[in-house]
């Protein structure tokens, strides 16, 4: 199939309100696309690369590269480069990388350049995301969405399970189960504002710390230990103590759901960044190991033996965990069996306050009587952490791509520096809406005093207000800092740039 075919349904799906007209634009295509790249069709209307993201940034796709006059392109042809460009490493990896670029973007036409930047950015917003894209993979092969739904759980790949459906119909649901071995989506939480709030929507729940670690799933096969990252990345190499922790329980075979933290000399957990530092490398896993010792604590189990447990309520899979995981690697609960009953309202909070004065994030809640929702963010678990935000300057704004093209949408923010001028503290799209989109845009190009196709230098004159997790340290930036899962929550053209907040200001918050 043609990259021109997959590029003008994703544009003409941008272009479309409607769920149900999205889902017909996107049947058509599944059902047109040959049974060996119906995999990667899937993936890429989904708004994804099978490869995940290839490393390759503005410097390397930012440069201006002749299209092709007319598309030759295929989706199989793409996929082999960006395999390429994924398996990209060591001396004279850059100029491979812009050798593989430039030959791939070469052949695209003006149309395919776009869709392939918005793929490798991770940008193809056009509102056609796995959900509609389940309903769409349903509607080509007149398989209820509820059963593929259910078969994507629990293989953990909507590519995977579409080409198999598209190519065999119903049938190729029938021997798909969760497999020991085999990743699953995990399940994520809502959000509350407040325990009471997550109380009272719950009923009978569980308040468990919510660590700041990284999500792990750990399966056990007899003496054969794999771990998975949130993102499905087998990453088994670089924590031999969690293989080692699993290969010490009772059980032979399972799968365990939990978070990994690392735990400083005075015994609280250290900053996310330290963790994740050390889980992302493969350099010298020995010595990282004597540097930064981790903890893995467990708490779901979605198998025990044969048994497949997503269909049991939390109070019920959590008893089959205990009779694995020894306390001491368990995430830290509390039952609240009647949140109604005198004094539970108070426990839940104290063991939420408690959470944070030991170095955590907040808690997650979740009803006892839930089952787990694999790849799902519900409102059956639903997360209480600290709200934090300030108020920045715009310093910058790169142009959208996909739905937000012709729009500026990334904003580079800023806090005022006690030498004058600001210091950058990260970038974000996130929040905001499509009416703030041309609000910002129309506002910014009036600030604008440069613009090189890409970016948008403006006036620091606009604020806008942020929210984020926390801080995380960053070489990147000359305050040492960048701000984590930063999110915009409006503008604020009633206060001027002297009003922001400072870098002091931000020094003083959460570093993750």
């Amino acid at each position: 199939m043609l990259l021109a075919e997959v590029a003008r349904v994703s544009r003409e799906v941008s272009e479309t309100s409607a769920r149900s007209a999205k889902t017909a634009l996107l049947a058509e295509v599944f059902a047109a696309a040959p049974a060996e790249e119906a995999a990667v069709v899937v993936s890429y209307l989904a708004g994804r690369l099978p490869q995940g993201r290839p490393g390759v940034g503005w410097r390397t796709l930012g440069r201006e590269i002749a299209p092709a006059p007319r598309p030759t392109l295929t989706v199989g042809e793409v996929d082999a480069a960006v395999t390429g460009l994924a398996a990209v490493a060591g001396p004279g990896s850059r100029a491979e990388r812009h050798r593989i670029v430039d030959a791939l973007f070469g052949a695209a036409t003006e149309a395919e350049q776009r869709f392939l930047r918005g793929l490798l950015f991770g940008e193809v917003r056009q509102g056609a995301l796995d959900a509609v894209a389940l309903d769409a993979v349903a509607a080509a092969t007149g398989v209820p969405a509820a059963a593929l739904r259910r078969a994507v759980m629990l293989d953990g790949s909507l590519s995977r399970v579409a080409a198999a459906v598209l190519a065999e119909g119903a049938g190729a649901l029938e021997g798909v189960t969760l497999r020991v071995g085999r990743p699953v989506q995990p399940m994520l939480a809502g959000t509350a504002a407040s325990v009471t709030q997550a109380l009272d929507t719950l009923g009978p729940c569980a308040v468990e710390e919510k660590l700041d670690g990284i999500r792990v799933q750990v399966h056990r096969d007899g003496p054969d230990v794999r771990i998975y990252t949130r993102s499905l990345d087998e990453i088994t190499d670089r924590l031999p103590e969690v293989a080692e922790l699993a290969l010490t329980l009772p059980g032979e075979r399972f799968i365990l759901d939990g978070e990994v933290v690392g735990q400083g000399p005075d015994g609280r957990p250290v900053p996310f960044q330290e963790v994740a530092s050390r889980v992302g490398s493969r350099v010298d896993v020995a010595a990282a190991r004597q540097t930064l010792p981790v903890r893995v604590h467990f708490f779901d189990v979605l198998v025990a033996g044969e048994e497949v447990l997503l269909d049991l309520p939390v109070r019920e899979r959590y008893a089959v965990l205990a009779g694995l995981v020894p306390e001491s690697s368990r995430v830290r609960r509390l039952a609240v069996e009647d949140p109604a009953a005198e004094g539970a309202t108070a426990a839940a909070e104290e063991f939420a306050a408690e959470s944070l004065r030991r170095g955590h994030e907040g808690v997650v809640i979740k009803g006892l009587d839930s089952l787990y929702a694999a790849g799902r963010r519900g409102r059956h678990w639903l997360k209480v952490k600290p709200v934090h935000t300030l108020d920045l300057v715009v310093l910058a704004a790169e142009w959208g791509h996909g739905r937000r093209t012709g729009l500026l949408s990334n904003l580079h923010l800023g806090a005022r520096a006690a030498e004058g001028g600001h210091a950058m503290l990260g970038k974000t799209f996130k929040g905001l809406t499509d009416v703030m989109l041309r609000w910002q845009t129309e506002r910014l190009l009036e600030l604008a005093v440069e613009d090189d196709g890409f970016t948008v230098r403006v006036r620091p004159e606009l604020v806008v207000e942020i929210a984020y997790d926390g801080l995380q340290r960053s070489s990147r930036y000359p305050a040492g800092v960048a701000l984590r899962f930063a999110r915009v929550l409006r503008h604020r053209p009633d206060k001027d740039a002297g009003q922001a907040d400072t870098v002091e200001t931000v020094l003083g918050g959460p570093l993750a």
